[in-house]
């Protein structure tokens, strides 16, 4: 399947599971069945009581669906593009995210947001990775799949969450390689990371759309005698830096890349951890990779995303 149709195999799962999944968003019904099509078909299996065409008012999406969520349901609210969400942000930071803790575990907001990250020739204002504000907020979950089978997965796993899941999408993967991915049920756990290479040499720790990019990165270094070990995170929010830190521990080195701008973006607090926990060990200070902090440029000529050539420099440097 392609990522798209792994996405729309868990919609479609879950809302057969359970009648208090509902969906909402900006076409979302047929015929468009959302700009990326992720829900496709669902309108006419299930009806549009179910699948909810919004108009264009991100802060209602989110707001009506943490009102469904008090009163039973389980919604999936889909913003069309990740830059949008701050339109949002109120009803997801101050009021999805707090509830479950301001009532004492008494009212649960099990939301699955779902945003797309565009690329640059979408311009500045469709193409921001903005994750690592969401990471800084206590209550959300945030995930970031790279592949069909672990979108399905995590779709399916947020979906089922007591609480609000920031559930982004890269453009890129949408429609790009199709992977084996199970037809039935498929659940990947929030909140654990997956070991795609080993290696002795440096620890290669990235997410999302970068994973492709650092696995061939990661070839390329295998060709000169360098093993690189690479863990795609899958989630932000829990991170699971024990997987990280376990691998470090052992190549001594590491390298995490992300489309976040560098500055203040997550490999900051990666690095953090890192280097509290094994700054004695380390045979090379920990680096960082990702976009400049200068708003995404149109051209294509001018993005300024880590590639392979510029992780297999990064971890040369370093050896």
């Amino acid at each position: 399947m392609t990522l798209v149709a792994a996405e729309n195999s868990a919609l479609d799962l879950e809302m057969a599971r359970d009648p208090k999944v509902v969906l909402l968003g900006e076409d979302i019904a047929d015929p468009a069945g959302g700009v990326f099509k992720v829900s496709k078909g669902l309108s006419t299996k299930y009806g549009t009581a179910r699948v909810r065409a919004t108009p264009i008012v991100e802060q209602s999406i989110v707001g009506t669906s943490v009102g469904l969520a008090l009163g039973g349901y389980r919604p999936v609210a889909e913003i069309m593009f990740f830059d949008f969400i701050t339109m949002a942000m109120d009803q997801l930071v101050n009021h999805a995210a707090k509830f479950r803790y301001m009532s004492g575990g008494a009212t649960p907001t099990p939301i699955t947001v779902r945003t797309v990250v565009g690329s640059s020739r979408f311009g500045a204002q469709h193409a921001q990775s903005l994750e690592a504000w969401f990471m800084h907020t206590p209550g959300v979950k945030v995930v970031m799949p790279s592949s069909a089978a672990d979108a399905k997965g995590l779709l399916t796993a947020a979906i089922r969450d007591d609480d609000p899941v920031l559930f982004i999408e890269h453009i890129n993967l949408a429609y790009g390689r199709k992977g084996q991915v199970p037809v039935g049920e498929h659940v990947v756990p929030i909140g654990k990371a997956n070991m795609l290479r080993s290696g002795d040499a440096v620890t290669l720790v990235t997410y999302g759309a970068q994973v492709p990019i650092v696995l061939d990165a990661a070839e390329q270094l295998a060709a000169d005698g360098i093993e690189a070990e690479v863990i795609d995170l899958r989630s932000l929010v829990p991170l699971d830096i024990e997987t990280v830190l376990e691998s470090v521990e052992r190549t001594r080195r590491a390298v995490v890349v992300h489309e976040a701008t560098r500055f203040a973006g997550p490999g900051a607090e990666i690095a953090a951890q890192v280097n509290e926990h094994l700054f004695g060990e380390l045979l090379a200070p920990v680096q960082r990779l990702g976009a400049g902090f200068v708003p995404i440029p149109f051209s294509p000529s001018l993005s300024n995303f880590p590639t392979a050539a510029v992780v297999v420099e990064s971890v040369k440097s370093i050896l």
